[in-house]
């Protein structure tokens, strides 16, 4: 049986949190659903907002310290019980009304690693030129560095089997996570089915943290796990049915712990 965890890391995020977690609630979803959230070291109210959601079935982890949203993803995979896993930012950035229709493909077998794509001028709203061609830049470098052809790595929107995400060997603790994860996926020869997703890109002044610098250090990371061997998978080739797929335990009661992840990197 398929079960969803949607992993959500948070960092001072005062001013959507709670509207973020509504609108997760608020879905009508294809099969079980738990909510991770983890706090990463956030020092603003977002603690305090958190709490309530405690008492409706929300998993929740905090951070001791600001340790980088690829530490506070990798904490949530941890706590993860589904089958499979999907990242959602608490920034309001994508809408969690997608996330069925990611779901069906794999509900319906015809894939098991699906992408949230972003279609540049339909249902989306990028904050510049540059931004959005960036991310298109970053995107064909890895698709000839790894013979893939995917439209979209940078999209938050990832479902992928949680037994893959626990066998990649994940070590950055920025941003950097999300460009390695693609990499890891396309080196050992993962190939996502893509589905369009909405997004409203918010901009600097609103809360925005990317800069160019993660862009550069994306290129970095796309060339480096290249020069590597693969990670070995336990679903190494696409589109793999999910009646092959092994079961695992239900979904565990909600509870709150208190971490301070290893990292291998510095914060991000």
């Amino acid at each position: 049986m398929t079960t969803l965890s949607i992993v959500m890391p948070v960092y001072n995020e005062s001013a959507t949190i709670v509207r973020a977690l509504e609108r997760v609630l608020a879905v009508e979803y294809p099969c079980p659903m738990e909510l991770v959230v983890v706090d990463d070291g956030s020092t603003d109210i977002t603690p305090v907002l958190l709490q309530p959601f405690h008492d409706r079935g929300v998993t929740m982890a905090r951070h001791t310290t600001n340790f980088g949203k690829g530490a506070a993803v990798r904490t949530g995979i941890e706590m993860a019980t589904g089958t499979h896993v999907i990242v959602l930012d608490a920034d309001l950035e994508y809408s969690p009304s997608d996330i069925p229709s990611m779901l069906a493909p794999v509900l319906d077998g015809v894939a098991d690693h699906v992408f949230g794509t972003r279609v540049f001028g339909l249902n989306t709203r990028f904050p510049s030129y540059r931004f959005a061609k960036g991310g298109r830049f970053t995107t064909a470098v890895a698709n000839m560095l790894y013979d893939s052809y995917i439209t979209d790595m940078h999209t938050c929107l990832k479902l992928i089997p949680s037994q893959d995400l626990r066998a990649l060997t994940l070590s950055q603790a920025g941003f950097g996570l999300d460009t390695e994860l693609t990499a890891k996926l396309l080196h050992a020869g993962i190939r996502p089915y893509e589905v369009p997703v909405t997004y409203y890109g918010r901009t600097i002044a609103e809360g925005k943290k990317i800069t160019w610098r993660d862009g550069v250090e994306c290129l970095w990371i796309l060339a480096k796990i290249r020069m590597r061997q693969p990670d070995q998978l336990p679903t190494t080739a696409q589109n793999v049915s999910i009646l092959s797929r092994p079961r695992i335990r239900a979904i565990r009661p909600t509870h709150k712990v208190l971490l301070e992840p290893k990292v291998a990197n510095a914060p991000s």
